[in-house]
């Protein structure tokens, strides 16, 4: 283990992780995603922003099986394997798609379509649902994942488009994003992106991912399908902020 690594995960770094994580996680269990969203960007505070990304699917990982167990009864089976299908086509091409141009240049494409489908979703568009369009909206999860490990805009709009109940948006959501870590891993660990002090700090993480998703649990169980929709673009429209504001700055001190 590098002495740089050692640094990573000192004492301090591991606490700043672990507050971040419970906090990132009851947004999660509010609404069933953001989790990334809220993580990552704090994480490379005091990590490199591949770390973050890492601990983010590590810990999705982890947590994945006891979500699958505790909402299986809840998720839109139909919706979730096309959108799988989807996502396992959209991530290697985003990925692919990311060699081509800059990531604050796509950062900008990304927030502008999330700003779109915003706009919809506050003006109460419905979408059509079916198996090509929740494909679609998993290829569409997926590129934005290969692009900027940012899964979540395509899939919540398709889900809330189609004015899915909102246990059951939050549900198929939930491990929606457990199936894209999952596609996620592999190229992690071929990239060696996840070495051991990683997995010792997402592994540190999970007590608290775990209660934090209770918590925000507790919520949501207070929330009707008006008050998640309404959770559910802010969340959206934060995501839309962090990545125009993120790709600025970047276009700014290039």
């Amino acid at each position: 283990m590098s002495s740089g690594l050692m640094v990573e995960c000192s004492a301090g770094t591991v606490v700043f992780v672990c507050s971040t994580v419970f906090i990132s996680a009851i947004l999660r269990g509010i609404t069933g995603f953001g989790f990334a969203l809220a993580a990552v960007p704090l994480i490379s505070l005091v990590m490199p922003p591949v770390q973050g990304v890492a601990i983010a699917i590590l810990l999705q990982c982890m947590i994945g099986l006891s979500d699958l167990v505790s909402v299986r009864g809840l998720i839109d089976r139909s919706t979730l394997a096309m959108m799988s299908v989807g996502a396992m086509v959209g991530t290697p091409a985003g990925l692919m798609t990311l060699r081509l141009l800059s990531p604050d240049a796509l950062r900008v494409i990304i927030a502008v379509i999330v700003l779109a489908g915003l706009a919809g979703m506050i003006g109460k568009v419905r979408l059509r649902s079916g198996p090509r369009q929740a494909a679609g909206a998993g290829l569409l999860a997926g590129l934005f994942s290969g692009l900027a490990a940012m899964p979540g805009p395509p899939a919540v709009a398709y889900v809330v488009g189609t004015a899915t109940p909102a246990l059951q948006a939050r549900a198929t959501l939930m491990v929606f994003f457990f199936v894209t870590s999952l596609i996620a891993l592999p190229g992690l660990l071929v990239q060696r992106i996840v070495g051991l002090p990683t997995v010792l700090v997402a592994a540190a993480s999970l007590p608290l991912l775990v209660i934090g998703t209770r918590l925000g649990g507790r919520v949501f169980g207070r929330l009707d399908d008006a008050g998640y929709q309404k959770a559910a673009i802010a969340t959206l429209a934060a995501t839309a902020l962090a990545s125009a504001s993120r790709s600025v700055w970047g276009l700014l001190n290039a």
